[in-house]
């Protein structure tokens, strides 16, 4: 008999180096479902992400009301996908019978805040948890706040009744514990998130004066400053910011006078500090003038996480630039819109080493207390 009806074979199963593939083309975001279809499937996925550069440090971007200064939206930017993702309903683990302090971000991977009672900070990746600690022995209205190892060092910032208006606390996360440390040298008496530049190498941490260069390394070791050095790059450069580009310590740099700022520029600090830096890259010039607008620079900030550098004019909202530092040497620049915009009154920026498992971890929280879509 003929056979009446087409006979169809069964697709063959995508497997093997071609979903690999497949895979290391995939946001990391959509890369969560498909690690639950099969186990060959999720090692698949993990095997993708084995690659050089596929995992990018994330951009994560806080909005607040002013009102009741509470975190109402998170907006976090994958640089491997070039997509942003909203995150809702995220606020810190804080007494609910108090109104919720201002989120701060001090240093590129540490948020906090900070009350007469408690003192509360997150380190994770996306900040889904938050550590619960008193509060320092120093009351602070705008300190400088680092992580360095296993200890958040909080330093100056103190209101003006204190006695000690330079204090520096240092808090062990390991036994829980603060510690009081030597004073910030007089040269740093300047309001902390406005004038100062915060960088951690190793188990030091770096503060920077913006305008002079002027630098002091506290060791957390010792609980002894170092200093000064010398980190503005050279006459030309009126404005520095410090940060870590994979470990290594690096100076952003604003070219020019106030009012015409004609280069923004990174430099690699040489290992032993005081010892001269190389130029390892300058923003192109179309991207400078977008982070300009329709103002001027009032002042850059960087937001330094693995070997990358977020920077943004704080005057201009919707625009950021980004720049991936390859091989310790070459730039990759690009501009991106800063899609958190309209989403609160007040902006706290960080950064985060976001891998798969900390996005399996969020996309498992409840869902009325914790969502995250695609912009």
């Amino acid at each position: 008999m003929v056979a009446t009806k087409t006979e169809h074979k069964e697709e063959e199963p995508i497997h093997g180096d071609v979903l690999e593939a497949i895979f290391s083309f995939v946001p990391l975001i959509d890369l969560v479902p498909s690690c639950h279809v099969s186990k060959s499937w999720n090692k698949t996925v993990f095997s993708s992400l084995t690659h050089v550069r596929q995992i990018k440090p994330w951009l994560i971007v806080f909005t607040q009301t002013t009102r009741a200064s509470r975190v109402t939206t998170a907006h976090a930017y994958d640089p491997r996908s070039h997509a942003w993702l909203q995150i809702t309903k995220h606020q810190p683990l804080i007494n609910k019978t108090h109104e919720i302090p201002a989120v701060r971000s001090s240093h590129s991977t540490l948020l906090y805040t900070l009350s007469p009672s408690e003192f509360t900070f997150s380190i994770d990746a996306l900040h889904l948890e938050w550590h619960k600690a008193p509060s320092p022995r120093v009351w602070r209205t705008d300190p400088i706040v680092a992580r360095v190892g296993n200890c958040v060092v909080v330093a100056g910032g103190a209101c003006e009744f204190e006695d000690d208006p330079l204090a520096v606390e240092l808090y062990n996360m390991e036994s829980r514990d603060w510690a009081t440390c030597q004073l910030m040298p007089t040269m740093l008496t300047l309001s902390a998130s406005t004038w100062l530049s915060v960088a951690v190498v190793g188990e030091a941490m770096l503060v920077t004066e913006r305008i002079s260069g002027v630098t002091y390394m506290f060791n957390t070791i010792t609980m002894k400053w170092e200093g000064p050095y010398n980190l503005r790059p050279n006459e030309s450069v009126f404005y520095t910011v410090t940060g870590t580009l994979s470990e290594k310590l690096t100076v952003a740099g604003l070219v020019g006078e106030p009012g015409n700022v004609r280069e923004v520029k990174l430099w690699a600090v040489k290992e032993e500090i005081g010892s001269g830096m190389e130029e390892i890259g300058s923003m192109p010039k179309e991207m400078v003038e977008k982070l300009k607008g329709d103002s001027e620079f009032g002042s850059i900030e960087a937001i330094w996480v693995g070997n990358f550098v977020y920077l943004r004019n704080t005057l201009v909202l919707d625009e950021l630039v980004v720049c991936e530092v390859v091989n310790g040497s070459f730039c990759e620049w690009r501009s991106v819109k800063n899609a958190a915009v309209d989403g609160g009154t007040r902006m706290v920026f960080c950064g985060g080493d976001v891998k798969m498992e900390d996005l399996q971890r969020a996309v498992m929280l409840e869902k009325h207390t914790f969502c995250m879509k695609q912009i």
